[in-house]
């Protein structure tokens, strides 16, 4: 047991102004993450706090976090998607997640009551940790603006140094040149750019 998620169960994670208040979104479902941690014990991984919260780890890689809501306790798992969600309780925690699944509870009883449930997702994911399994994530790339497409056509050796930067890179750009409403500004910003794109470099590279 980490003592730093005593400290978590008592005061709070201390990331807003409300901790170790009645309003601390703890305080609110303590009870809930008092035996939410109980059972995650049980699984042998290791107890320890990552941003403020109690995270659960196999051989330092992250299987599943202790935390709460306004509106309820809950557990969340990095690689939810990859569970066999039998039961149909696994929550997403926004519609463009694809790692992140999520066991929420708004009562002690219930969280008692399904403790083997519980339990039966919480080895499953120490499975696929121990399996190195991963994410098959699908990348949303943002939208090529006209301006670049057509700056491309002209100049293919700048396409190719473009496509040659990471993927984060590429973004910047993009990002930096859609933001203007009017085309000649966008072209401005493209034309200033050539030269870091053509060294590799990326937008907020110096």
């Amino acid at each position: 047991m980490n003592p730093g998620v005593d400290q978590y169960l008592e005061i709070g994670c201390g990331r807003c102004p409300l901790v170790g208040t009645p309003d601390c979104k703890v305080n609110s479902w303590r009870e809930e993450l008092i035996e939410l941690r109980r059972i995650i014990l049980k699984s042998g991984l290791k107890e320890e706090i990552k941003w403020g919260n109690p995270c659960y780890t196999l051989e330092g890689k992250n299987v599943l976090m202790l935390s709460s809501l306004k509106s309820c306790a809950l557990i969340g798992f990095f690689k939810g998607t990859l569970l066999n969600d039998s039961y149909g309780l696994l929550v997403s925690p926004g519609k463009n997640s694809q790692s992140d699944q999520r066991l929420v509870f708004t009562n002690v009883e219930t969280v008692l009551d399904q403790e083997s449930i519980i339990m039966e997702y919480i080895r499953q994911a120490i499975e696929i940790e121990k399996a190195g399994l991963k994410v098959d994530y699908k990348k949303n790339p943002e939208p090529i603006p006209e301006e670049l497409k057509i700056v491309f056509e002209n100049d293919p050796a700048l396409k190719t140094a473009f496509e040659s930067l990471t993927p984060g890179r590429q973004r910047g750009y993009i990002l930096h040149f859609s933001q203007p409403k009017q085309a000649k500004t966008r072209f401005s910003r493209i034309e200033k750019c050539i030269p870091k794109i053509m060294e590799g470099k990326g937008f907020h590279d110096r």
